[in-house]
This record gives structure tokens, C-alpha cells and sequence, in this order.
């Protein structure tokens, strides 16, 4: 007994000693709720990763926890009974797979799960459903503790696991000899203490796998060894700590990743890797052969986000920066984000005019900050990862690029990133599909692409608009200094803006901002208003009979010294949606009078008499409410230019812009 005990005490001594040396000695930026400490073997040929890890969790709550959930995210691809196979129909991001080839298939297997003490919990795995009771879905694994962890305390566990890759058709896998090595090995879930988020007690936020959700997970520590044939090129999260050679003509390359969300890898013989610098920021490309000449896309679109994050939202807390170029087989693996590690996406011979590269590659670097350093739950909330990184791709494409050339820059068609996404919103044949509020798995009838990264960028630039550069500026870095490496929820976000727009503007905007979120966030309904008509009526003598001294008299026939005009303006309130409006009014003289509206009334006239008359009009002059689902209608004007061309110009734009899209099917 007294043997055992010191065998203990020495273990859990080795265990501080490493968990130092996760750590590097650095300074902590995030609560690093787990420790990884991964050892991990390819087998290229069966496309399977052998791996051993030692675990080390700690309870973040009050709570007695006696119970563990993993995510086993690989069991997606086990077969077409899985929740995400059903819900993709076995295609995502490109064509299906061939289903009867053995090596199609994916999974992961536990094979052994020990604690230090050696006692053996394997035979407690269960797997279970907590989001749609899928008996068949095998992607959250449940385990049974013999002795609970106590508030504050670690639990330590040794895991032998066993890996197989699928095929890439949605996110991970293999494709000949490239491998996406993602969500690859038992991931434990999330323990949220009463008061975080949305939980009102303590609980695990473990999701299944769904074809439209991506992840949520804690901050940690990563230590992984990787052991790949010598030929292969290596690129992972983190930083590259080691590497040697080993027997049998294989190599070990050691990882060290500190307070991020998650860990990704990729190995490839034909990767050609060019690196650069941004600051103290190590950047790498690791490029297909034939894809050499677009290294300077790759790395010039991410400094230009680095340099725009700096000065925007907040400072970038790594120390390096890793883009992969996925083969044209594995394009299913593109547009995939990991905290310092991402996939963008690109094809040969894409003119510079036509910025998908750098979209793609500034899109996915922008989840480091939203999907890694903010680590919002995308799997509930996909609006605020996905929709927040499209508004801020948005921003850095226009301000990078040039406004209204940023998306397609040729000389005579164009238009800029933000256009691209109000205008896949506003253009759908149902806008009013489903809120953008619901759980990523929720939108049973379409509309989760529309609903988590264009309609909440287009609320966001609406936002920007109404409530000025200066106070937006202040709301996204008091949000990001604020909530940075704490998981925050929407309501966290909502509180940052109500908290900086009444500061700065009182009750201008009305009590809070809750009025602006519960329409455009929660609501379906869509934002429209329309100029109805200009009337220009000459004002003439009165004409009749009049009462004058008791008599009966017919007005005198006279004439008004100077031609008056009642103009006259009317707007109707189309959609459900109400927003504040400006409306400009030009006279034939050249004066113009701004006048101000609520909104709220289904209709609103502006009237005047004058010698001049109303030329034209316009609701909404500078385009603050980027949400208006038609904005042809905001304008109208006595003589109305030709518009037929320009109408179809419109289609034709809008057209391409879908073309364009659907390449870019790396987001």
C-alpha cells in the first residue's frame, strides 16, 4: 500500500513537471482547462492514425462531475446510420463518395482508457445522443467515473486510440497521399458551471456531429508527436518545436500549442512550403506544386489580415500562422479553420481580378479570433463565429482591395465583398426562411449558409451604419478585450453594444439596442421600404362660392403674384422589419432638405409648398440599411433615367456573383 502510494505521488509529480512543460513557461492567456499530450503514428497506406495520450481535465465549476463526454467526431463517417451522414445524404462541399469502397469510411475507436492508478474505465464507454436520440450515432461517448472529480480538482486518464480517415468529401480525411487530419482523436467535452453561457446549472455542451455544425471546445494545451514517413512535409497548430529522424524511414516532429481550442494537422509528400514574416508572426504556406505562383496571394492576404486585426479588434496572441493548399481531390477539406492552422482554397489559372484566394484565405484566418481567441459555440451560435468573420472578411476585402472592386476587380465589372454578401441575402427566393438565432442543426429546410455567415454580416454593416464608425469601432474592441478566451454567448455580444451605444448616445437609439437584435437576429421577417410617388401640384385661386358679409359671392378671378407648387412625397412601409430613415429631397433649384422617420408607420408623407419643385427622391441616401431586401425601390425621380440597362446589368451581376460562389465552396 505504502508502495502504491509513492508510485502515485511520483506520477502525479512527473505530471506537474509536464504540465509545466506544456505550458513553455509562458505566461497563460486562457483558463487551459485541459491538457493534450499526444503521440501519434500515420500509416499512409490505410489511411490510419495509431495514438496514444495522456489527459489532464480539470473541473472548472462548483460541481461534483462523475461523469466525462468526449466528442468521437471520426464516427460521423462510421456509416450512413450516423447523424451527419443523414443529415448531408453522404454529400458535403462536392459530390458523394464511392460507398462501397472499404477505405471510404471513417471512425475512431478507443481501445483502452486507464487512469494512472491502473484502473480500467473502457467497459464504462457509452455512446449517447444528446441532441436527437439517433441510436445509431456514435459521435458523443459518455464514460462513468469510479471516483468523481471534486470542484477545482484534475482528473488524469491514459488513452490508446485508433484512428481511420475517410475519404475527403466534408472537412477531414484523405485524398491519395494528402491527409486534413482533423477532429481525429477523443476530445473531451465541454464543461459549462452554472452561470456560463446560457446554463443555468452546471452541465457538459457536448454536440453530435451534424453536417452543418462545426465545433466548441476548451482552451488547452497541445503536446503532439507526429511520426510520418520521412518524404512527407508536416504542418500543424502551434509551433514546431522538434524533429529527427527514426527508424524504419520515419520521422518524429513535435508540436507545442498553448491556450487554443483545438489541434490540426496535415502531411502531404508533394507540398512545396513557402514561409514569410509578419512582425514576430511566422507564416508558412504549404502549396501544391502546380499552385507555386499563388505564394504571394497566400501570404499577402494574411498579413493584410493580421494588420487589420491589430488595429481593428486586438492584438494576434500567437506566434505563428499556418495556410494550406488542399490538392483539387481534396477540395472538401478546404475553407477549414483551426486555431493558428487553416485550409483556404485555390485553382489554377484564377485571374488577379478575381479574389477567391484571398477572400477564402482572409475569411479563414479570421476565425482565429472568433471561432479560437473569442471560442464562441458554433454548434448553437453559428451567426456569431461565422457571421462576425464574414463582416469582418468584408471590411478587410474593401479596405485591402478597394471598395466596390474588392470580390471582382476587372475594369468594367466589378463589385466589392460587401455587395457579395448583402447581395446573398437580400436575393434569396425566401429571405424569410428561418431566424439566425437557431442551433446550426435547426435548419431542416435550407437556409444555414444565408442565415450564420450573409444576413448577420449584412446586419452587422447595418449596425456600422446606424451607429457610426467611431461607436462600432468601440463595441467590437470592448467585446473582443472583454470576452477574448472566456466562450462568450450572443446576449454577451447584445450587452457590449446596448452598454457602448447608450454611453455614447444616450436614449437616441431608444432604451437599448434589443429593438434592432430581436428583428434582424431573432426574426425572419425582412426589411423593405419603398419611395411610392413624387407629387408636384400647382397651387390655383380659389374658385367658387364664398361667404362675405353674410352674401353669397363667387370668388373674384385673381391670380397668385408667384407660381406655387404642394410637393408632396410618400413611402411605404413594405417588410415587418422597422428601422430609423433618412430621406432626401431634391428641388428643381438644387436645394435639398434631409428629413427624418421612425419608420414605424406603414406609410409616411413629406409635403411642401414652393415655388420649386420636387426633382427626385431618395429613402436611405447613404445606405445605412444594408438589410433593405430591394433597393431599387428607395429612389424615384419626375424624369426617370433609362434604366432597362442598368436593370439588366444588375441581373447579370448578380448571376455571376452566384457563379462565382459556388466555387467558393471552400467557406
Amino acid at each position: 500500500m505504502k508502495c502504491k502510494k509513492i508510485i502515485t505521488t511520483a506520477f502525479f509529480t512527473c505530471m506537474l513537471m509536464l504540465s509545466v512543460s506544456f505550458s513553455g513557461n509562458s505566461q497563460a492567456l486562457s483558463p487551459r482547462i485541459v491538457n493534450y499530450d499526444i503521440k501519434v503514428k500515420l500509416d499512409p497506406v490505410e489511411k490510419i492514425v495509431d495514438g496514444t495520450m495522456t489527459l489532464e481535465w480539470k473541473n472548472p465549476s462548483q460541481d461534483t462531475i462523475r461523469e466525462l463526454h468526449f466528442h468521437m467526431y471520426l464516427n460521423a463517417f462510421k456509416n450512413n446510420r450516423s447523424t451527419f451522414w443523414k443529415e448531408s445524404g453522404g454529400q458535403l462541399r462536392g459530390k458523394g463518395v464511392d460507398t462501397k469502397d472499404p477505405k471510404t469510411w471513417g471512425w475512431v475507436d478507443i481501445l483502452s482508457l486507464k487512469t494512472p492508478e491502473g484502473n480500467d474505465l473502457t467497459s464504462s464507454i457509452q455512446f449517447v445522443q444528446p441532441d436527437d436520440d439517433n441510436a445509431d450515432d456514435q459521435t458523443v461517448a459518455s464514460v462513468k467515473l469510479e471516483d468523481p472529480v471534486l470542484p477545482g480538482e484534475s482528473l488524469t486518464l491514459n488513452i490508446e486510440f485508433r484512428s481511420k480517415l475517410p475519404k475527403i468529401f466534408a472537412r477531414s480525411g484523405f485524398s491519395d497521399n494528402y491527409f486534413l487530419v482533423a477532429q481525429w482523436f477523443p476530445k473531451i467535452g465541454v464543461y459549462e458551471p452554472a452561470g456560463m453561457r446560457y446554463a443555468e446549472k452546471g452541465q457538459w455542451n457536448c454536440h453530435q456531429y451534424h453536417a452543418h455544425s462545426e465545433f466548441y471546445a476548451n482552451f488547452s494545451v497541445y503536446h503532439i508527436e507526429i511520426t510520418v514517413p520521412e518524404n512527407f512535409i508536416v504542418g500543424a497548430t502551434g509551433k514546431r518545436i522538434s524533429e529527427k529522424t527514426v527508424e524504419n524511414g520515419l520521422k518524429q516532429i513535435t508540436y507545442l500549442a498553448e491556450d487554443v481550442v483545438d489541434f490540426a494537422w496535415t502531411t502531404s509528400p508533394r507540398f512545396i512550403v513557402v514561409e514569410d514574416k509578419w512582425k514576430d508572426v511566422d507564416i508558412k504556406v504549404y502549396l501544391q506544386p502546380e499552385h507555386e505562383q499563388l505564394a504571394l496571394r497566400h501570404t499577402e492576404s494574411v498579413k493584410a489580415a493580421l494588420e487589420y486585426f491589430d488595429a481593428h479588434l486586438g492584438p494576434y496572441p500567437y506566434s505563428t500562422v499556418s495556410v494550406v493548399d488542399p490538392p483539387f481531390r481534396g477540395l472538401g477539406s478546404a475553407g477549414m479553420e483551426y486555431p493558428t492552422f487553416f485550409t483556404a482554397g485555390s485553382l489554377w489559372g484564377i485571374p488577379d481580378e478575381l479574389r477567391l484566394t484571398e477572400m477564402v484565405t482572409i475569411h479563414e484566418f479570421g476565425h482565429t479570433y472568433f471561432m479560437g481567441i473569442l471560442a464562441t459555440n458554433e454548434f448553437e451560435e453559428a451567426w456569431m463565429d461565422e457571421g462576425m468573420n464574414t463582416y469582418f472578411e468584408s471590411r478587410i476585402m474593401d479596405h485591402t482591395y478597394g471598395k466596390g472592386t474588392s470580390f471582382v476587380g476587372f475594369k468594367k465589372f466589378h463589385y466589392d465583398d460587401k455587395e457579395n454578401q448583402r447581395l446573398s441575402y437580400t436575393r434569396l427566393l425566401y429571405p424569410k426562411i428561418a431566424e439566425s438565432t437557431r442551433t446550426s442543426w435547426e435548419f431542416e429546410h435550407g437556409g444555414y449558409s444565408s442565415m450564420s455567415y450573409n444576413k448577420p454580416a449584412t446586419m452587422f454593416m447595418t449596425l456600422e451604419r446606424l451607429v457610426g464608425e467611431e461607436t462600432n469601432e468601440e463595441i467590437w474592441k470592448t467585446f473582443f478585450e472583454k470576452w477574448k478566451f472566456k466562450h462568450p454567448c450572443g446576449k454577451d455580444f447584445i450587452n457590449v453594444v446596448n452598454e457602448v451605444v447608450t454611453k455614447n448616445y444616450g436614449t437616441g437609439f431608444g432604451e437599448n439596442m434589443n429593438w434592432f437584435f430581436d428583428q434582424t437576429l431573432s426574426g425572419s421577417e425582412v426589411c423593405d421600404y419603398k419611395l411610392l410617388r413624387i407629387k408636384n401640384n400647382k397651387l390655383t385661386p380659389p374658385k367658387g362660392i364664398d361667404d362675405t358679409g353674410g352674401n353669397k359671392l363667387i370668388y373674384k378671378k385673381t391670380e397668385y403674384e408667384n407660381i406655387i407648387y404642394k410637393s408632396s412625397v410618400v413611402i411605404h412601409r413594405l417588410g415587418e422589419v422597422v428601422m430609423p430613415q433618412e430621406v432626401l429631397i431634391h428641388f428643381e433649384d438644387g436645394e435639398e432638405v434631409i428629413e427624418t422617420w421612425d419608420g414605424k408607420s406603414r406609410t409616411k408623407e413629406f409635403s411642401y409648398e414652393k415655388p420649386e419643385k420636387i426633382t427626385w427622391a431618395q429613402i436611405d441616401p447613404e445606405n445605412k440599411i444594408m438589410l433593405d431586401i430591394n433597393l431599387q425601390n428607395n429612389s424615384r425621380a419626375i424624369k426617370p433615367e433609362r434604366t432597362v440597362f442598368k436593370k439588366h446589368l444588375i441581373k447579370f451581376l448578380f448571376l455571376m456573383q452566384n457563379i462565382f460562389q459556388n466555387f467558393a465552396i471552400f467557406i
